[in-house]
């Protein structure tokens, strides 16, 4: 009854609650980036969504135009502290999680939740494992289970592994969990960069 009814209600309800101080902060931010680094705010990707569905997502951009897209071996995103990729305000973006923030407007579309798995690539789909695969019966959230509790210091295959328990174990008790402990997470800055 959570999974499939109240879960989207309460995500409609955060987003009206936070869109007042969601628009402030685009203004603010957007600002930021265009005298940092001029170019487009946002940053969209292809993600796999729930049911295995491509999706749009949205977040600012925190690298410097035409950046190239590297990953590690495990297919996992190279993220590091002195990544020269990043612009200045994209660092304090990244360390804040503000740069998550515009998936506000994937929640209000139901592409996304507010806690869920991370949305993978949409190249990623084929190197699913069995055992893995159960990630996409739900809604990718901003935040989740992995984020949360191992950011970016466990495998992608742990990662993957987590993300399938979470989609196996859904409660409104451990989304608020999540929740907490992300604050918990955002605040302290753990296990921030995959590539140290």
């Amino acid at each position: 009854m959570y999974l499939n009814y109240y879960k989207r209600i309460l995500d409609i309800l955060l987003v009206v609650l936070t869109f007042p101080v969601f628009v402030l902060l685009c203004l603010f931010v957007s600002i930021l980036i265009k005298l940092d680094d001029d170019g487009s705010i946002f940053y969209q990707a292809d993600r796999i969504g729930k049911d295995s569905k491509i999706f749009t997502m949205y977040k600012f951009r925190t690298m410097k135009m035409g950046a190239p897209h590297l990953l590690n071996p495990d297919g996992s995103t190279y993220n590091a502290e002195d990544d020269e990729r990043v612009t200045k305000i994209g660092k304090f973006l990244r360390k804040t999680s503000l740069d998550e923030l515009p998936q506000l407007i994937n929640v209000l579309m139901g592409e996304m939740s507010f806690v869920g798995p991370r949305p993978s690539l949409a190249g990623a789909l084929g190197t699913y494992q069995d055992d893995e695969i159960d990630k996409m019966k739900v809604r990718p959230g901003i935040t989740g289970y992995t984020q949360a509790y191992f950011r970016n210091t466990i495998s992608n295959r742990e990662k993957r592994l987590n993300d399938a328990w979470y989609a196996n174990n859904v409660s409104f008790w451990l989304d608020l969990k999540i929740i907490i402990r992300t604050i918990q997470t955002v605040v302290s800055r753990e296990g921030l960069y995959t590539n140290q």
